[in-house]
């Protein structure tokens, strides 16, 4: 059955591809960007499915209005993929906060508000599937991204909850955790502090290198990726979390088992903490 998504930030990568992906499949896009000019080359990819908006996410006055008006003059939303943000790369101690609550503005609360936006529809209708982007730093933090990965954590502990409120109104929520892909993220989306302790030379300069000369050839495919997220829209019972590439799968396991053994190794503290349970006797 054909299907309305909203897509947010369709202007590149895998915003691009899952609109791209979800029109070749004959679904109705509407693709939010930020620029006149995105906006046309969107809406030329089909003239009839392809639906172009101005946005910016952190406007929750202007997201409200936008989800409003698209029910009415496009259709119901079937589909919303929070898709918009961006990376910031830098040592936490490197990284002003003013830049950090920018990254939670976009990547948490730009979600959150076009998510809040879309639910009372869904809930009416009593179906919908909301899917965020969220990243394999979501579920496994690492160094020089620290800002990143806070605001992923942040997504994916607030889609998890939704996911268990709006269950009962068959509305299906889905973290999409992408591995390293071949999109500008690690490029011309990606904000890089600048440097100024050396005490980080030895740690940093070399994963800001890795990252800079990967660009363009990470291992994941951006279309096979929108397959994958296109695949699981046509399941009854689609995954609370879609983990994406095999570097996604190999540090996040790594990560959740570095959890597990600590837990493992601590559980004696952990119970340690309890009220004594009274001893109860029978006379």
């Amino acid at each position: 059955m054909n299907k309305i998504l909203l897509i947010t930030g369709v202007s590149s990568g895998l915003g691009r591809a899952f609109a791209t992906a979800a029109l070749d499949a004959g679904h109705t896009v509407v693709g939010t960007v930020r620029k006149e000019a995105d906006a046309a080359a969107f809406t030329v990819l089909h003239p009839e499915h392809a639906h172009a908006r101005i946005l910016d996410v952190t406007d929750d006055a202007e997201v409200r209005a936008a989800v409003d008006e698209v029910e009415q003059s496009v259709g119901p939303i079937d589909v919303l993929v929070a898709n918009a943000g961006y990376g910031l790369e830098g040592t936490f101690e490197e990284t002003p906060l003013s830049d950090l609550r920018a990254q939670f503005d976009v990547n948490v609360f730009g979600a959150a508000a076009t998510v809040h936006a879309v639910l009372p529809h869904m809930r009416a209708r009593r179906r919908g599937h909301v899917l965020a982007v969220s990243s394999m730093g979501g579920l496994a933090s690492f160094p020089g991204v620290s800002a990143y990965c806070g605001s992923k954590y942040a997504l994916e502990g607030i889609l998890e909850a939704i996911g268990k409120e709006v269950a009962p109104f068959n509305i299906h929520v889905t973290a999409i955790e992408p591995g390293s892909f071949r999109t500008d993220w690690a490029g011309r989306s990606m904000i890089r502090t600048p440097r100024t302790i050396p005490d980080y030379d030895d740690l940093f300069e070399p994963i800001r290198a890795a990252r800079q000369q990967a660009s363009g050839r990470q291992l994941g495919d951006p279309a096979r990726a929108a397959a994958a997220v296109l695949h699981i829209l046509d399941t009854p019972n689609p995954p609370a979390h879609l983990v994406l590439g095999s570097d996604a799968l190999r540090l996040i396991r790594a990560g959740r088992n570095a959890v597990d053994h600590d837990l493992n190794i601590w559980e004696d503290l952990a119970r340690s903490t309890d009220f004594p349970q009274e001893s109860t006797t029978s006379g």
